[in-house]
């Protein structure tokens, strides 16, 4: 690679706010008190959070908060729920997080109060700058608002903000923002109709 070329890479991942300056081909995109940090935290997953029975909310939030996660009162983090780094976790009051989501948290990831993730959905905050030879890592936060629902198989885009109260179908991509108390579907993602809460 060119000075110039590189040069340029460097630039260009820098005003992009990537994690790391790193080129991706020949080194980590994280420094090593984070590599570490996270393979103790895949141990604890391993031996402590996955075998525990699926009524033992308490005991997993202990374990999340021990690891820095901010886990609000009553969350329901299921046991099969991947989360890559808790310390970029924040959870509302009885958000639920369901067995099989993904939580790739590498930029923070924050559910409002009973926020509901299902099951096979991926929220994911990490990318590549693809324009850059260096291909760096791009990491965004997402925000999903109170009350919300990602329904089974979604994937949500770094740095999307998820409206208060909004409904995202099964299935659904998406790679921008959605607005509150719409539900919202498809490939990619857009709102469809409001969202009418019945009275009881």
């Amino acid at each position: 690679m060119s000075v110039a070329l590189e040069q340029e890479s460097r630039k260009t991942s820098r005003s992009k706010g990537d994690m790391s300056s790193h080129d991706a081909f020949t080194g980590p995109s994280f420094p090593l008190k984070n590599r570490i940090a996270r393979a103790l935290w895949n141990l604890t997953w391993l031996l402590l959070f996955r075998p525990s029975p699926t009524p033992l909310h308490g005991w997993r939030r202990f374990l999340l908060r021990c690891f820095g996660a901010k886990v609000g009162k009553g969350c329901h983090i299921y046991p099969g729920a991947r989360i890559w780094a808790p310390w970029n976790l924040e959870c509302g009051e009885e958000a639920g997080v369901a067995s099989g989501a993904n939580l790739y948290n590498q930029a923070l990831v924050r559910l409002g109060r009973r926020t509901v993730i299902s099951q096979g959905s991926h929220i994911c905050t990490g990318t590549h700058d693809y324009e850059s030879a260096g291909f760096e890592l791009v990491a965004k936060p997402i925000t999903i608002g109170d009350m919300a629902w990602v329904a089974a198989d979604c994937f949500v885009c770094p740095g999307v903000t998820i409206g208060e109260g909004a409904v995202i179908g099964a299935r659904s991509v998406v790679t921008k923002d959605m607005p509150a108390w719409q539900v919202c579907a498809g490939h990619p993602c857009r709102p469809l109709k409001p969202r009418r809460i019945r009275q009881q």
